[in-house]
């Protein structure tokens, strides 16, 4: 139980060094935006997305020269010393695809497989059939992952065709969400059918609306012990996006729902893909699931703070602490738990900061221009003039170098 959140049991799935599902902690995935046949790209965006904390990273496989890229990529990341499971998107034909392209098919860790397109008509079943099959031929689990966008009409057509029939009809969102959950549990069934172990075998219903996705989810849920992938199909651009995929997946989530996360952000012209992972990993965190770096509390700001230092020093102290993540993951055990926090005025300042492991309360306007710094609730110094950043910078650094254990060094 973590934070009081009794998580749901899944099957656990494996791919490459990453459990999902069976107790293990929520997974941060993402997806890349570049153009697969572009190699080097790719791999450098694949690097910088696990570098910023994505567990997981799927990359788009529509072409045969895509096809044809993946291993080059997974190959030029083993160079960089970036050990990120790649995943494989697939849509049309993905049977085809992994056919003819078998270091593709080994090269990936997981499949993803969209039941509304994997093929139409008649060729429907059998192209599902090949790509379970070449999943168990390779030894990959798969993650069936519907999406409204593309729902299986004839599978659709059929449950209208129920409904209409029925003394309670359904209504048009209610048929919506039946007919994603439908889909994923029948698909998941022919693929347990055609051989592939259930703990191969990762469900998602991608939708756009918060409620749709806590419905649809709970229904799953309820249904079901695969493992969950959580998310938006779209979510949106910048605070929207974000909103709405803290207010759908944290409900989910704080009912024990959801095995993997992936948050579905438009970037911003010119902004960073690894936004999406940063948000992911702040949902989680915030809500006591995980903790992957520390984090920083800071005040809203008011007519006692009309200064912008305070927001300044947050936003750099949050940049600095992240950006010595990478370093300090690798030397020490528990510095993602490390708390901060950089206060405006003597309101709440020196409380709040007392509550933190670190923290400073600012001279807010008209105050005495002090700044004290609290240590596990203790005062341990003031500081003054115009060096107070980079002052407590250092206390930050020194802080985390005498109070966390250094990896693979055992306490005297």
């Amino acid at each position: 139980m973590e934070n009081g959140i009794k998580r749901r049991v899944t099957q656990a799935v494996r791919i490459g060094s990453v459990v999902i599902g069976g107790g293990a902690p929520v997974v941060v995935q993402s997806m890349t935006n570049t153009d697969t046949v572009d190699v080097i790209g790719t791999a450098v965006q694949c690097a910088e997305l696990a570098r910023a904390g994505s567990e997981l990273v799927r990359i788009t496989v529509n072409t045969p020269e895509a096809a044809a890229a993946v291993p080059k990529i997974r190959d030029h990341l083993a160079r960089m010393q970036v050990d990120v499971p790649l995943i494989g998107d697939f849509h049309y034909n993905g049977h085809r695809l992994l056919q003819e392209h078998p270091a593709c098919a080994e090269a990936l860790a997981k499949y993803r497989i969209n039941p509304g397109n994997v093929g139409f008509g008649k060729k429907k079943d059998e192209q599902f059939a090949q790509m379970i099959e070449l999943a168990c031929r390779y030894d990959k689990p798969v993650r069936i992952g519907v999406n409204w966008g593309s729902l299986d009409q004839s599978l659709l057509a059929r449950l209208m065709d129920e409904n209409a029939k029925s003394p309670e009809p359904l209504d048009s969102v209610q048929m919506m969400r039946m007919a994603m959950v439908t889909s994923a549990l029948e698909s998941a069934d022919k693929a347990v059918e055609l051989g592939l172990g259930a703990d191969k075998i990762i469900l998602s219903c991608k939708v756009s609306g918060v409620q749709d996705l806590i419905a649809i989810y709970r229904e799953l849920s309820n249904r079901s012990d695969y493992a969950l992938h959580l998310g938006l199909t779209e979510a949106g651009m910048g605070s929207k996006g974000i909103v709405a995929s803290t207010a759908a997946m944290g409900v989910v989530l704080q009912e024990g729902i959801g095995d993997t996360i992936r948050v579905s952000l438009t970037p911003e012209p010119g902004g960073k893909r690894t936004q999406e992972v940063i948000v992911a990993q702040e949902i989680l965190q915030t809500m006591g699931l995980r903790a992957f770096t520390p984090m920083v509390t800071a005040c809203p700001g008011c007519g006692r703070t009309t200064s912008t230092f305070f927001q300044e020093l947050a936003q750099s102290i949050q940049e600095h602490v992240r950006g010595k993540m990478p370093e300090w993951r690798g030397q020490y055990d528990g510095v993602e738990n490390l708390t901060l926090a950089v206060m405006g005025c003597i309101v709440n300042g020196p409380g709040e900061s007392k509550h933190a492991n670190i923290g400073i309360s600012l001279p807010g306007t008209g105050e005495v221009p002090a700044a004290p710094v609290f240590e596990d609730g203790e005062k341990t110094v003031t500081l003054r003039g115009d060096n107070i950043a980079a002052e407590f910078t250092a206390i930050v650094d020194n802080y985390v170098a005498r109070t966390y254990q250094r990896k693979n060094q055992s306490v005297s």
